[in-house]
């Protein structure tokens, strides 16, 4: 029997926006293999909570080389192939220059570059092994602290500031295998991630950033990735899409 849908590869998506955009392409009528690092019980939850079938879950660390390559061949052959990769999967820790040891702040950069970063590249690469001659989509998951700024998470903005480059980079080198590739920077997004920063007058302050005076909500964010995921955005490979409700603009 012939299968329909695209084959679709989202890490991070046992929660917040993995979860949302994992749902967004299920109801599309894709196949979406969610993958999780630790959180099986959460990822299970979003796996069951997809409408239609052939879904799985690929577990891996990212900060592993091989398990990402078993993850990603294992979701390939469950899938049929990869036609569109999210990589959305991202730890964000608290580092403060002025506040931090020297060795916490070594480990804060390694570990959060070895998953935003590194992490994402080594995905990427398996994942293009498995795109078809009919080309495929990439949509990287940054943030607007990528050109904003973390003040006390440095290797977070710095790691997705990365992400932005990487991913343009790689527009220009897989173009011409028909290999699309776009990035979305949400700003504040209400997940369970979000929930203590978005909570009290700190929360209000946040929201009121945006002259919308709110932030987005992870079904937002998917539907953006969902349309730079389309037939209708390959013209749009190389390009980023601010998703902050004008709480940063850049020209």
């Amino acid at each position: 029997m012939k299968r329909t849908g695209r084959s679709v590869l989202v890490t991070g998506a046992s929660r917040g926006i993995g979860a949302a955009v994992a749902r967004a392409f299920a109801e599309s009528g894709d196949r979406v293999a969610v993958h999780y690092g630790s959180s099986r019980t959460a990822a299970k939850r979003t796996l069951d909570s997809l409408p239609g079938d052939g879904h799985t879950l690929a577990q891996a660390d990212l900060t592993d080389p091989a398990a990402i390559r078993e993850m990603v061949d294992g979701a390939a052959s469950v899938l049929g192939g990869i036609d569109v990769l999210v990589n959305n999967a991202g730890v964000y820790t608290p580092h403060p220059i002025t506040e931090v040891s020297y060795e916490q702040w070594q480990q804060a950069w390694s570990e959060t570059l070895a998953v935003n970063l590194l992490g994402a590249a080594n995905v990427t690469w398996c994942a293009v092994r498995h795109m078809g001659t009919g080309g495929g989509r990439i949509v990287n998951v940054a943030s607007r602290g990528a050109f904003r700024g973390e003040p006390n998470q440095p290797a977070y903005g710095a790691s997705k500031a990365a992400l932005v480059s990487f991913g343009q980079s790689l527009a220009r080198a897989l173009g011409p295998t028909g290999i699309a590739v776009t990035t979305v920077a949400p700003g504040w997004t209400d997940t369970d991630m979000a929930a203590e920063a978005l909570a009290g007058s700190a929360g209000e302050r946040r929201r009121r950033e945006s002259p919308l005076g709110r932030v987005a909500s992870p079904a937002e964010v998917a539907r953006a990735v969902l349309y730079l995921a389309s037939a209708d955005a390959e013209f749009a490979t190389g390009a980023v899409l601010d998703f902050n409700g004008a709480s940063h603009l850049r020209i």
